[in-house]
């Protein structure tokens, strides 16, 4: 695309389209841990000239990855912006983890780019979990294309990952995916490897060398000119296949030969539409202070291939209370509707929300209205408040650069939300709006926390609450049953980030203990019980006597209370008190200390007397009736069962039948969802799937995918309740 005679809006007369959504690029780096994004961003930025070198801003800082966890872990834990300006176009580039665990973080640069560039690397290949976002960009439409990296590697090899890349992406129409340039070569070193130094452009069948550490250009010689024949056919051939040019096909199978302006003109028209997935390499120069192998085609396809925001659907809005609304467009003078996809804090600004522009112009000391999602079970609140903007800004590096405005299309940084979580909507006070939430992956592993200091315990809540409005993959948990606070994450990556983030920016240090699963309890078999509470101190005495028949009832049925006393036996006013007593008595538990569900309660008979009786005596008598009635029968832990769906592709269903098989789990069908990939359902105990998330990621190399929802409560293998047992009695 070095031709510069690219026809879309941007990339032609740039100039005029300055401060317009024409002259934006929103663009989201996507790659496995270590496939070199964080590598490729600093190199993109140094050769647009937005650094001096690779990776450093002007106070020394790191360009990306300058969070103390980031430098600590070695790896991206965050998404990142970072604005390059490449021939009058603002690029805004998304960095995102790798790692499984900060998926959230990749959702969100998902949700505010309009393109995706995939970053692979020559010597590890394709992950598992890079195919399945490749999916995910497929179903909504979004253009991609991909990067190959690392060919500096000895085991790396150009042509051989393009071909894993046609097989793995292009489906069933594998030249969709075809690449730009093809790699030169220099002379082998000493292991045989031959370095890259520089690329063959197809179309243009000129050269880029980058050997000198800076880009210049030249015509094939004799020997290079037929290496590239067959892959240029191949790729005009797609090219004019996937923008749909039927006139332009008919003159090329005709023996036309079609100029190198049109051609460029139908691939970006194919690459926008998200049906065309062009192949590019790149590499950092050595020192890190040149121009790197490949950026500038990047920056080229970037600016003149991919869609600008006016090109690309807006979320569907609607009013909080759920009316619909119009589409938006992407207009700068259009009704104010933007959308929180990152949110952090800053020990000297506060809190900061970056925020992606669908629609209006944003202002500094403007009131705008925040509509929040509701996400309870997460531990967010609904809410619909008015706030005051404070600055806004431009991240670079830890540097946070004034903005005058922002306009529809671009990302900002915002100060001082206070009420702003990620997800959120903002728009105009006197009009507001919300936007349909993109999905976000349920966070499954559980970790028990608790202060390690009375200090620590007065800023906890506080400090949890702000951590899950920063962080929509964390649900916050306070367990009414076990007494526990729970922290529900993606891995124990994601774990480790929120202990450390807690400790560091909120100062509250906490410890963690085992997770406790709510167990139940219930009588195995009918028994009888008589509780006696006679007391005489001086005065009113205590009196009252029941007796009371339990007997089993199915799963699920809870406390049945019963009164069949004739006579008068026990004073109708007093029926109540027994039966309060057995329930305050059976949410205690009767064994180890789990509440008891699924009985049938039967008060038969009792004494009272007629001024030491009392609501208080005949609770006590329930309660020691109750007991009395468990000493004697069989009482049956139970465990909550979950139903488990497993998606993974087909390579890995033995494997995970087998490794759910033994987590007491039964297997209850399987079911093909895709191309490749089948879901495994099953009914699991939740005793045996605490670390599933950390399990299954390594089982299938990444690839997997999971869901539990909650079946019922069953009784344990007796073997399993009888260590339950004990560890109660010894106070463990």
């Amino acid at each position: 695309m070095s031709e510069k005679t690219s026809t879309r809006p941007g990339a032609a007369g740039r100039a005029s389209t300055a401060g317009q959504p024409t002259a934006l690029r929103n663009v989201v780096l996507v790659g496995h841990s270590g496939s070199g994004k964080t590598t490729l961003v600093e190199a993109l930025a140094l050769a647009s000239g937005a650094v001096n070198r690779a990776g450093r801003v002007e106070d020394g800082g790191c360009l990306s990855d300058y969070d103390e966890i980031e430098h600590r872990q070695q790896r991206s834990v965050q998404l990142s912006l970072v604005p390059v300006d490449w021939g009058g176009v603002k690029i805004n580039i998304l960095d995102t983890p790798g790692y499984a665990d900060f998926v959230g973080e990749l959702r969100a640069g998902l949700r505010a780019a309009d393109a995706a560039l995939f970053v692979v690397s020559a010597a590890d290949g394709v992950a598992g979990a890079t195919r399945m976002v490749w999916d995910e960009c497929a179903a909504v439409g979004m253009p991609r294309a991909l990067v190959v990296t690392h060919l500096e590697a000895s085991r790396a090899d150009f042509d051989e990952m393009t071909e894993l890349c046609r097989t793995t992406f292009g489906g069933e129409d594998p030249d969709a995916v075809l690449p730009l340039y093809l790699p030169l070569y220099g002379t082998p070193g000493a292991d045989g490897h031959s370095p890259v130094h520089g690329l063959i452009g197809l179309l243009s069948q000129r050269v880029f060398d980058y050997s000198s550490g800076e880009r210049t250009e030249r015509a094939p010689t004799a020997d290079e000119l037929p290496q590239i024949e067959e892959a240029r056919n191949r790729l005009i051939e797609g090219i004019i296949a996937e923008s749909e040019d039927e006139s332009l096909m008919d003159r090329y199978l005709g023996g036309e030969e079609i100029d190198v302006k049109t051609l460029i003109g139908d691939l970006e028209t194919a690459v926008a539409r998200g049906t065309f997935h062009p192949v590019l390499a790149a590499a950092p120069a050595p020192d890190g202070s040149k121009q790197g192998l490949g950026t500038v085609e990047l920056l080229e396809l970037i600016t003149g291939g991919f869609p600008t925001p006016a090109e690309r659907e807006a979320p569907a809005v609607t009013t909080p209370d759920g009316a619909p609304r119009p589409s938006l467009t992407c207009d700068p003078d259009g009704p104010l509707a933007a959308e929180v996809v990152k949110t952090s804090s800053d020990p000297y600004v506060g809190r900061i929300s970056l925020v992606r522009l669908f629609s209006g112009t944003l202002r500094p000391d403007e009131t705008v209205h925040v509509s929040g999602h509701g996400l309870q079970d997460r531990g967010h609140e609904d809410h619909d408040v008015d706030e005051r903007v404070g600055a806004l800004s431009v991240p670079f590096g830890k540097q946070q650069r004034p903005l005058s405005q922002a306009i529809a299309g671009d990302l900002a940084c915002v100060a001082k939300l206070t009420r702003a979580e990620t997800g959120d909507t903002l728009s105009d006070k006197n009009a507001p709006l919300l936007m349909e939430p993109w999905s976000m992956p349920d966070p499954l592993l559980p970790v028990a926390i608790q202060a390690h200091s009375k200090p620590d315990e007065d800023k906890l809540s506080q400090g949890l609450a702000r951590l899950v409005a920063e962080d929509p993959t964390m649900r916050l948990e306070h367990n009414q049953d076990t007494h526990q606070v729970v922290l529900w994450c993606l891995g124990e990556a994601h774990v480790d980030v929120a202990l450390e983030r807690l400790r560091s920016r909120y100062g509250v240090q906490v410890d963690t203990v085992p997770h406790k699963v709510p167990l139940r309890e219930t009588f195995g078999e009918a028994a009888a019980g008589r509780g006696r509470h006679v007391k005489q101190s001086g005065g009113h005495g205590q009196f009252a006597i029941c007796e009371i028949e339990v007997e089993p009832l199915p799963g699920g049925s809870g406390i049945e209370f019963v009164d069949k006393v004739v006579g008068g036996a026990v004073p109708r006013q007093f029926i109540p008190s027994v039966e309060k007593g057995v329930r305050a008595q059976a949410a205690r538990g009767v064994a180890v200390g789990h509440p008891l569900v699924d009985i049938r309660v039967t008060l038969l008979d009792g004494k009272a007397h007629s001024v030491d009786s009392s609501d208080a005596a005949f609770q006590m008598a329930g309660a020691l009736a109750l007991r009395e009635a468990a000493a004697e029968a069989r009482i049956d832990l139970l465990e909550p069962v979950c139903e488990v769906s497993v998606m993974v592709p087909d390579d890995f269903v033995g494997p995970v039948m087998s490794d759910l098989s033994g987590r007491r789990g039964r297997v209850v069908g399987t079911e093909q969802s895709g191309a490749g990939r089948t879901v495994v359902r099953a009914e699991v105990p939740e005793i045996e799937i605490g670390r599933y998330a950390v399990d299954l990621r390594s089982l299938s190399h990444g690839s997997g995918r999971f869901s539990r929802v909650y079946l019922r409560h069953e009784p344990m293998p007796p073997q399993l309740a009888g260590k339950f047992r004990e560890e109660a009695e010894n106070g463990a």
